[in-house]
């Protein structure tokens, strides 16, 4: 093997545990937002589903 490949894999392959780290944290931290958002969406969604009844509610009241 090439003397500089050799000093180059010396020096990668005893940090590919952190690399491989980094990469699950930044993973679990993408997921765990997108969670969060698509709980926030759901919500938002209910909130406007229960605002939209109370509108249709309040014009049948109204027009009686």
């Amino acid at each position: 093997m090439d003397p500089i490949l050799a000093e180059v894999y010396s020096t990668v392959l005893p940090a590919a545990p952190f690399v491989i780290a980094a990469y699950v944290g930044i993973w679990i931290a993408l997921f765990a937002y997108v969670f969060v958002l698509s709980r926030r969406a759901k919500r938002t969604r209910e909130d406007i589903d229960a605002l939209r009844e109370a509108l249709k509610s309040r014009e049948d009241r109204l027009k009686e």
